[in-house]
């Protein structure tokens, strides 16, 4: 906005805040103090330049709000004067306005090109040079406006990206202490052997699978998936891993003291209770989980098994076959009266029980398709089934990939654990 003093004095043109300061330019001293009178008059600060060399080195101290140049003048023309003006690359814009008798088209276009605002024929009349000033401050004005948007837009993105700099770090150091609480991703159990898998579609996840054994007869492993996406589900797992600790057995709700010290597996059907039990009687937690968990006696092969809302385990046999085990169920931390059934299953030397996550059943395929349960047992049947277990589960995730779409890409985790039972 023009300045108070500047509104009221001698007729001062309303609407000119953005431009105070103007430049003539012109070898004709009379011209420039024609000009100079009207500008001077109308409340502006006016500089005066008799060539383009000296306002060049004018702006190169100062630039102008508004340059009013002559395009004929000895030396360096008004055209190369805006040329050379405009190199200067100042952050603030200035207002051009070539002054002209000429008016053929190819010419006002060679003026544009050169970066001029505008063009006043001569000789210029005092009400149209007024309306052009009066059309230049308010582009000025537009103009920045705009600027300082756009500079405080460029501040709040530079926040932004710290910040995001920052939370990324955190993501980073939350995945290491998310991958802490799957220590080992093989474990061997006499002949047997569990193999997890385990692909955050971030950098944290909500999928968490496990195992522990309490002595050398028994083993308990399990797949989780937590509701829901990001931080929220990847602090319910860290909450669940420590559930189900493999490391302190004390506070591991799948273990019952015995005595002397030693620990035994509580039934998969009561483990399910004591976490929905768990998770119901914290206020404000709005995350549930779906869960398969397991035990196995390494001696005979019999597995106890309880599903609650996830994806039904899958057993392959030695001899190629495969088949979907569990009942179904609800899931964890979702209803306090939810009844959780067990079952069992007997595995025979040379069988796999495969637990897998909704991410490998629910990825998008190339053609947009989920690949489903069908489409999962056609993948298995695929990879080598000699391998060991590590290795089957990361083929397994290999040819995931490949068949995915490009578009979605792996929006869910992925994880599974794989139990080869070797005999007793």
């Amino acid at each position: 906005m023009v300045d108070v003093g500047l509104v009221g004095r001698n007729g001062s043109l309303p609407g000119m805040g953005a431009i105070r300061s103007v430049l003539v330019v012109d070898d004709s001293r009379l011209q420039r103090r024609i000009l100079v009178g009207s500008l001077r008059k109308w409340g502006f600060e006016v500089i005066e330049a008799e060539s383009g060399e000296a306002a060049m080195a004018i702006c190169a101290g100062d630039l102008p709000d508004l340059v009013l140049s002559d395009w004929v003048m000895p030396g360096m023309s008004g055209l190369e004067f805006c040329t050379a003006f405009r190199g200067l690359n100042a952050e603030r814009y200035s207002y051009f306005i070539l002054l002209t008798s000429k008016s053929e088209k190819n010419e006002i276009a060679q003026g544009l090109d050169a970066g001029a605002d505008d063009f006043l024929i001569k000789p210029v009349n005092a009400d149209e040079l007024r309306a052009r000033i009066s059309a230049g401050g308010r582009i000025l004005t537009m103009q920045r406006e705009l600027s300082e948007k756009n500079r405080l837009i460029a501040t709040a993105l530079g926040d932004l990206e710290r910040a995001h700099e920052a939370i990324d770090k955190d993501l980073i150091q939350a995945r290491k202490i998310q991958e802490s609480l799957v220590p080992d991703l093989t474990r061997k159990f006499g002949s047997s052997r569990v193999s997890l898998l385990l692909k955050p579609c971030g950098h944290i996840g909500g999928d968490l699978v496990g195992m522990f054994a309490p002595g050398p007869d028994h083993v308990g492993f399990y797949s989780i998936d937590v509701s829901g996406h990001g931080i929220t589900s990847a602090m319910m797992t860290a909450r669940l891993g420590g559930y189900l600790s493999s490391q302190y057995f004390d506070q591991n709700v799948a273990m019952e003291h015995r005595y002397g010290g030693r620990f035994a597996l509580r039934p998969p059907d009561e483990v399910a209770r004591t976490l929905n039990t768990r998770l119901l009687a914290d206020g404000g937690i709005e995350e549930y989980f779906t869960m398969v968990y397991c035990t196995a006696d390494l001696r005979s092969g019999a597995v106890r098994i309880v599903q609650a809302g996830h994806p039904h385990p899958l057993i392959l046999r030695r001899g190629g076959g495969v088949e979907f085990a569990g009942q179904g169920g609800l899931p964890v931390g979702l209803l306090s009266e939810a009844v959780f059934t067990q079952h069992s299953l007997t595995l025979r030397p040379g069988d796999r029980l495969l637990l897998y996550s909704d991410g490998f059943t629910e990825c998008r395929l190339a053609d947009g398709r989920m690949l489903e349960p069908e489409g999962l047992v056609d993948l298995v049947r695929a990879c080598d089934p000699d391998q060991d277990g590590s290795r089957l589960l990361d083929e397994l995730f290999l040819r995931l990939t490949r068949i995915m779409s490009p578009e979605h890409g792996l929006d869910d985790d992925v994880s599974a654990t794989l139990f080869d039972y070797g005999g007793g």
